[in-house]
């Protein structure tokens, strides 16, 4: 009698225990918790401006220190920061250029040594590599659906169930309409997390041309960005505001330097696993 007793309490303790304890929470939730609360430290912003000051004096003696393999790995990537930073500052250059006044030029004849000389005014102007840059980058965010509705995880994925008595659940069956490349392998069926149907696959989207007022069945060439998560944008999950692109070699559009533009971005306007189907605007 007593053994069994005990043996009772015992088992009804850590049940208590559990039920009354609070559900754990990561650690950088305490730290945000925290700073929320009582702020930071009143020298936050000069402590950060000084450590980036000490940055470049701290690379440096890393660089002359480190030897062997870690020395390759890390001029490798000081070469990649440097390439970058070069092109940024390339890019952001401003060059000399002419223009002509046209109430600066005189009347009457003029010599030819100075036709260059009179009525023309110097200026600092963008390259165009710039200008081109900037109007890609205001374009970017201007999509027909800036706003989409945020989906579950039980809404994009069901559990699969797995193992000889189906106890184990880590794998995911995706429920939405999914691109996958022509080149993809898939997986061993055993370590294969994430599966995406064949008969949810899609290659080919109907896109319109907001200019031209027509629709073109055109292939899908990838999944740019699902405005859902990073996640289902590596899965190649299409839902509605999903951005693609798209082989518009057959539209034959072209640049202004006159080269053949084979692939353009779009964005999907419909809810695809309703529908059937996937209809995109093309971002021109």
């Amino acid at each position: 009698f007593w053994l069994k007793s005990s043996f009772s309490i015992s088992r009804a303790i850590p049940e208590a225990a559990a039920r009354s304890a609070p559900a754990a929470m990561p650690q950088n939730e305490y730290m945000e918790l925290f700073r929320k609360r009582f702020g930071r430290r009143q020298n936050h912003e000069e402590r950060l401006r000084k450590k980036e000051a000490r940055k470049p004096k701290e690379d440096a003696k890393k660089s002359r220190k480190l030897r062997g393999i870690k020395a390759k790995l890390w001029s490798k990537k000081r070469y990649s920061e440097k390439a970058t930073m070069r092109k940024r500052i390339k890019m952001h250059q401003e060059k000399d250029a002419k223009e002509k006044d046209a109430d600066a030029v005189p009347k009457g004849a003029v010599p030819s040594y100075l036709l260059d000389r009179e009525g023309v005014t110097r200026t600092k102007v963008l390259s165009n590599m710039i200008k081109q840059k900037r109007k890609e980058k205001a374009g970017k965010w201007q999509v027909p659906i800036p706003k989409v509705r945020a989906m579950t995880e039980d809404e994009m994925f069901k559990i699969m169930r797995s193992g000889k008595r189906k106890k184990k659940a880590w794998k995911r069956v995706i429920n939405k309409p999914c691109f996958v490349g022509p080149n993809f392998t898939r997986k061993n069926p055993k370590f294969e997390r994430y599966i995406r149907p064949s008969s949810l696959r899609f290659k080919r989207a109907n896109v319109t041309h907001p200019e031209l007022k027509a629709t073109f069945c055109l292939e899908i060439v990838s999944v740019k960005k699902n405005p859902q998560s990073v996640l289902y944008t590596s899965l190649g999950v299409l839902t509605k505001g999903t951005i693609i692109e798209v082989n518009v070699s057959e539209l034959g559009l072209v640049t202004q330097t006159g080269k053949v533009i084979w692939a353009k971005y779009a964005q999907i306007n419909n809810n695809p696993e309703f529908d059937g189907c996937i209809n995109a605007v093309l971002l021109v």
